[in-house]
Formats: structure tokens, sequence, C-alpha cells
């Protein structure tokens, strides 16, 4: 079968499960604590609203609400096939287990975008009411809010490699949510840290730590240093999605 045909049904299989209301709850509940808390402060003088609110929103939700988010959605489609041993009916056809991998994985990083997709229209929604209501007259940088929507979607998917590999590997889904978990809590402390460099977890707060560095120093492009960060980012990447795919299947077989 080839990898359109894989990804089509596994398209189909997650059609009716729980993860796109899933993937409505950590947006709509960031944005409107952030912008809300936010916007008391505002007077119709302020010149830096959008981006205020957008790190304020940003901060908590990049170290921890979408990594927890895509943890759960990674658990949820993983036990598609858990469930009445689906897996090892379908690795008893003549499908090829890397391609299933890298098909599964392609629906996890869809979901990821829809989240964050889902993030940027609540906040726009949000952060419209916020500005009309304090009568701030700034006009919406959406070429900022996409630029920084985008970069948390790149910089999120080694640590979605990371997620998919321990979920590959790992055989009770309690204890894949409780390494992920246990991996993405300290995502601040290690970003504080020289070592943020080999910790995938951390990647997307660290790039909204250093905004925010950037948005109080008044200097953009100030702290986040790309290089070496993007090739560490997509060696990272690479092995950890590499492990996924060679390790698909083999546990469900012993």
């Amino acid at each position: 079968m080839k990898f359109f045909g894989l990804l089509g049904i596994e398209f189909r299989k997650v059609k009716r499960s729980r993860i796109v209301p899933l993937i409505f709850i950590a947006p709509l509940l960031v944005v409107t604590s952030g912008v809300a808390a936010l916007s008391r402060y505002f007077t119709p003088e302020y010149t830096n609203a959008w981006p205020a609110m957008f790190i304020q929103s940003a901060l908590v939700y990049a170290y921890y609400l979408l990594p927890l988010s895509m943890i759960v959605v990674c658990v949820l489609i993983a036990g598609r096939e858990t469930q009445n041993n689906g897996i090892l009916k379908i690795l008893a056809l003549p499908v090829s287990r890397p391609a299933l991998s890298l098909a599964k994985f392609f629906v996890l990083t869809f979901y990821l975008a829809m989240e964050l997709a889902v993030f940027f229209v609540a906040f726009l929604i949000a952060g419209q009411v916020a500005v009309s209501t304090m009568g701030i007259a700034e006009a919406l940088p959406l070429g900022y809010l996409l630029k920084w929507c985008a970069a948390l979607f790149f910089t999120m998917l080694p640590a979605l490699a990371a997620m998919w590999a321990i979920t590959v590997l790992l055989e009770k889904p309690l204890f894949c949510v409780g390494l992920n978990l246990l991996l993405a809590i300290p995502g601040v402390l290690v970003a504080n840290t020289p070592l943020w460099i080999a910790y995938p977890y951390c990647y997307s707060g660290y790039l909204i730590s250093c905004s925010l560095h950037d948005f109080t120093a008044e200097a953009a492009g100030a702290a986040f240093a790309w290089m070496p960060f993007l090739p560490c980012a997509a060696a990272m990447f690479a092995v950890l999605l590499g492990l996924s795919v060679i390790q698909f299947g083999k546990k469900e077989m012993r």
C-alpha cells in the first residue's frame, strides 16, 4: 500500500476520536486567561498591546499546555491500534511498518498545526476584544503573529518526535504519559541552563522566553541564536523520528 493510502486510512481512524475537542481546550484556556489578565493594564496610549498579549499567552502555553496536549494526542493515536489487538492485525498485512509509523506521525503533526491554528484564531478574537474595549488603536500585527506561531510549530517538532518515540517504545499508555510528563515539566528549568539546546521539550518555551527578553530589551533578535540551534534541533528530530520508525511494531510482535 502506498504512503498516501496509509495516510488516508490513519485520518479516517481518528476522524471520530476525541482529539479535535481536546486540542481546543489548551489554546482557549491560555488565551482567554492571558489576554484578560494583561488587558487590565492597558491604556489608550499603549503602543505594544499585541506583542505583550501574545507573549503573556504563549509563555505558559509553549512550556506546558502545548506539550501536555500533544502527549495526550500521541497516546490517543496509538491507542486506536491497541484496542482489540488491532495493531497485530495490521502488522499481519503486507504493510510497511516504517511507512505506517510515518503516517501516524504525520497525523500527529497535523494535529499540532491544527492546535496552533486554534491558538492563533482564539488569540486574534480575544486580542481584538481587549484592544477595542480599552480603546487602543494599534493595528493588528498579522505578520508578527503568523511568524511566531510558525516558529512555535517548527520548534515543537523535535519534542513531538521524542513523544512519539516514547509512545512507540513503551507498551503501557500510562508509562508513556508519565515519562513524557516527567520530561516536559522541568522544561522551564532546563531552558535556563546551557543544556537547553539538547533538550527538545523546552525548545518552544525557550523561544518565547527569548522573545520576552527581546520585548523588554527592545532589541529584536538579541536573545535567541538560531545557530547552532537549527542543526542540533534537526539532528535531534531525525534521530528520534528514525528511532520510532525502526522500532514501530516490534514490541507488539514479541
